[in-house]
């Protein structure tokens, strides 16, 4: 358990090491053009331009966490770290979002958005980095089981690693259902664990480095 556990973490980290230079993009930006956060200053001009660019660029990753981590998670937790692993993610990421959509959810179960939380829960679904890690998972495991596989001559196109995206998807579908009565609950659990250390405050954030310390056993 603890070893598959530490080839998450250590799955995680790719990721992770790209939020680096967002944070550095991002202060900087704030640095040139403080009125894009609020702040007292100059809402033109070079400087102002130069800042709200490096925000942007800083934010494209900052936002699309939850795909980075689909892909990253996929091929680190893959035996040789193949990029098809890295596809797989993709793969399942966009079928979970795709069927936990707020619109899709309506079609096909209305009733699991009768609540404001819930209906909150599916339309955070997309860019979720909870999601992301998950699909993730889910395609460096498809990877892992799938890669060699043999088919009859007749499919004999789709052997090995091109089944594995069929099967993360087909493996995405079922999860999918899973999730649509489970999700909720899980958004609901880290909504209020959330908002429970938020107002802790200097407490809170104390919890919160230490756990954080702990992604690193």
């Amino acid at each position: 358990m603890m070893k598959n556990l530490q080839k998450l973490g250590k799955a995680m980290m790719l990721p992770v090491a790209a939020l680096p230079i967002c944070g550095i993009l991002m202060g900087l930006g704030y640095l040139f053009a403080p009125a894009a956060m609020g702040a007292p200053g100059a809402t033109e001009g070079f400087m102002y331009v130069l800042g709200v660019f490096l925000i942007k660029a800083g934010a494209a990753l900052i936002e699309n966490m939850a795909i980075l981590f689909a892909i990253g998670v996929g091929v680190g937790l893959a035996k040789d770290n193949d990029g098809t692993a890295g596809l797989a993610g993709m793969v399942s990421y966009l079928m979970i979002t795709t069927l936990l959509a707020p619109g899709t959810v309506q079609t096909i179960a209305p009733g699991m958005i009768a609540s404001k939380l819930n209906e909150i829960a599916f339309a955070k679904v997309g860019g979720n980095a909870f999601i992301g890690i998950l699909a993730g998972i889910i395609g460096g495991i498809c990877y892992n089981k799938f890669r060699n596989t043999k088919l009859p001559d007749f499919l004999a196109f789709f052997s090995g690693k091109r089944s594995v995206a069929i099967v993360t998807a087909v493996v995405s579908i079922v999860v999918s259902a899973v999730l649509l009565f489970v999700w909720p609950v899980i958004f609901g659990g880290l909504y209020a664990l959330g908002n429970g250390i938020t107002k802790m405050g200097a407490v809170g954030a104390g919890i919160y480095a230490f756990l954080n310390r702990l992604l690193i056993p």
